[in-house]
């Protein structure tokens, strides 16, 4: 079984629509959660799996990218604009 969980992230202003997949494929948790760097690091803590994260390309992009590299439980694909 895959321990993976592979996380999407669509973010907004005032919240953050995210879905969550299993190594199988299938949907098992979608959420909506304020745009607070606490909010999103809580949530991610509380995974228990390896997490591969992914987000829009947008205004809060490089946030996002940032504050994922403050845990190491994740691994980011990131918008093309954002490779160096």
């Amino acid at each position: 079984m895959d321990s993976k969980k592979y996380i999407g992230m669509d973010a907004h202003k005032e919240s953050i629509s995210i879905a969550v997949m299993n190594g199988a494929g299938k949907i098992g948790m979608e959420c909506v959660i304020e745009t607070k760097a606490s909010m999103i690091l809580q949530f991610i803590d509380g995974l228990r799996a390896d997490l591969q994260v992914t987000f829009e390309e947008g205004t809060s992009a490089a946030w996002l990218y940032d504050l994922s590299r403050v845990t190491t439980r994740c691994q980011r694909y990131l918008p093309a604009s954002l490779y160096p």
